[in-house]
């Protein structure tokens, strides 16, 4: 007698999928932050002096990860041009343009033009994965982008001469973003999460080094203020080690254009955030645009 047909345990999928939806959130939650903290923190510290502290700090925190663990570093020969392009991307592209453009460019400026990042990847997974462009996950891109810039325009986006170099070089920070996403979920799918982050935050803090060092060298420390230092610090642990590691779990587990497309709750996050720190009132385009962003999110992930 021939056995019963098996079906799928869907409500382990689903639960999966809940998984990685609350990590992205928690993601996004912890990312959102980091647009107010880096505006004030470089206007304090030089972009290639807060880029070296940061990334120090990060790789630091992932060598003592990785010993906890009891892991050791290691990476197949036919896999090293790929670490070292993913390390390029993560370190001296693009944080340190997104510092460095910070300085010459608006917070809101910043939002927008990071709020492209799902369509970036979304076309970048169609060239490199080769992942599926369906109706769906093109109808969330879009909407994702008009509820954010329905939230960005409402706030006033500056295109002025004044914050053009800033944008510029933002947005080289974004493609950087776009690629390191898309080409890291091969990296992870050999690694893991852990070892993938790992590697690649390492491997650009010391491409780095040669170029910060004289900066940091020079730095007048003394002129830092204790909140200076936490700024500092939450950039180097929460965005560039928690948040790594959490948006590498999540590009693990579900398509890389629907992982990218949590980036467009960065600015309505952003914007929650200045409300409850800053007292900036809730507005009715706020509302319409967040609700927009939001829908956009849910329909992709059903594409």
């Amino acid at each position: 007698m021939s056995d019963p047909p098996t079906t799928p345990d869907h409500s382990s999928a689903d639960d999966s999928r809940r998984s990685v939806y609350a990590v992205m959130l928690l993601q996004s939650l912890f990312a959102s932050g980091t647009h107010l903290v880096a505006k004030v923190v470089v206007g304090a510290v030089d972009a290639f002096t807060l880029t070296l502290i940061r990334s120090l700090i990060a790789a630091l925190a992932m060598v003592l990860l990785l010993f906890v663990r009891g892991d050791r570093l290691s990476i197949r020969r036919e896999d090293y041009w790929l670490v070292l392009g993913l390390a390029f991307l993560a370190v001296p592209v693009n944080q340190f343009l997104f510092l460095f453009g910070m300085r010459y460019t608006t917070p809101s400026n910043a939002a927008l033009l990071y709020a492209t990042t799902p369509i970036l990847v979304v076309l970048f997974s169609r060239w490199f994965l080769g992942e599926q462009l369906t109706r769906r996950k093109i109808a969330g891109v879009i909407l994702g982008f008009i509820g954010v810039a329905v939230v960005i325009l409402e706030r006033g986006v500056d295109a002025s001469m004044q914050y053009l170099f800033g944008n510029v070089i933002l947005y080289v920070a974004v493609l950087a973003w776009g690629l390191y996403t898309v080409l890291g979920k091969r990296l992870i799918a050999i690694y893991g999460a852990v070892h993938a982050s790992s590697i690649t935050l390492i491997g650009g803090t010391l491409m780095f080094i040669p170029l910060g060092l004289l900066s940091a060298v020079r730095f007048p420390y003394g002129s830092l203020s204790a909140a200076n230092w936490l700024e500092i610090l939450y950039l180097g642990l929460i965005t560039s080690v928690v948040s790594y590691l959490l948006w590498y779990f999540a590009l693990a587990r579900i398509e890389a254009g629907k992982v990218a497309l949590f980036a467009n709750l960065q600015p309505i996050l952003t914007t929650i955030m200045a409300v409850v720190l800053l007292g900036q009132d809730i507005t009715v385009p706020f509302l319409l645009g967040g609700t927009i962003a939001i829908a956009g999110v849910i329909v992709a992930q059903f594409g």
